[in-house]
């Protein structure tokens, strides 16, 4: 069993609440789960069962539009992920994006154990390279990922989406009165 585990995702909310089974397997076997979100999938990763933290990182090689690069940003988030004193970290991304600008700052926190899915040669960058696990859904895709670094769903777990109940009430958030229509919106990937 891992300690404290850094699970990474840097993009959507739909990616990020796609990535909730494989969240939910790292927490099966580590002790604490912290997330390292993009400001567009914090809110999602906060509501996810098994994460007990999550920091949040406007990568600048994942959003769009791009944050500028900069020594100053990148040393601030090199300095927040060796502050978690993580023992492992996964990281978790699309098909069309490379872990490894990732794998290299988390390299330089100090995370002694990080794998993730690369078509490129990492060097000493991951630990792990895993084969990509062809065109399986996403979420299949980041279970696939996280199994082969060790993690698994546990006993009684489809791997369903799932989130924190019970929901809060949205009529008290949104002022809303009951007569007034809406329209809910399911961010997808």
């Amino acid at each position: 069993m891992s300690s404290h585990v850094l699970v990474v995702r840097l993009d959507s909310m739909g990616d990020m609440l796609a990535a909730g089974p494989a969240i939910r397997a790292v927490a099966s076997r580590a002790q604490r789960v912290t997330v390292l979100a993009g400001p567009l999938g914090a809110e999602a990763a906060r509501l996810l069962p098994g994460v007990d933290e999550v920091v949040v990182w406007a990568c600048p090689w994942i959003l769009n539009p791009a944050p500028d690069v900069s020594a100053p940003e990148v040393a601030e988030v090199i300095r927040r992920v060796a502050g978690l004193g993580v023992d492992r970290a996964v990281i978790l991304t699309s098909f069309h994006q490379s872990p490894l600008p990732t794998a290299l700052v988390l390299r330089l926190a100090g995370v002694p154990w990080i794998g993730a899915s690369s078509e490129d040669y990492p060097g000493s960058l991951l630990d792990a390279r895993l084969p990509v696990p062809g065109e399986a859904p996403e979420p299949v895709r980041m279970l696939q990922i996280v199994g082969q670094a060790g993690f698994a769903l546990p006993a009684g777990d489809d791997g369903r989406l799932a989130v924190h109940r019970p929901l809060p009430n949205v009529d008290a958030i949104l002022r809303l009165e009951p007569e007034v229509p809406f329209v809910v919106v399911h961010p997808g990937t």
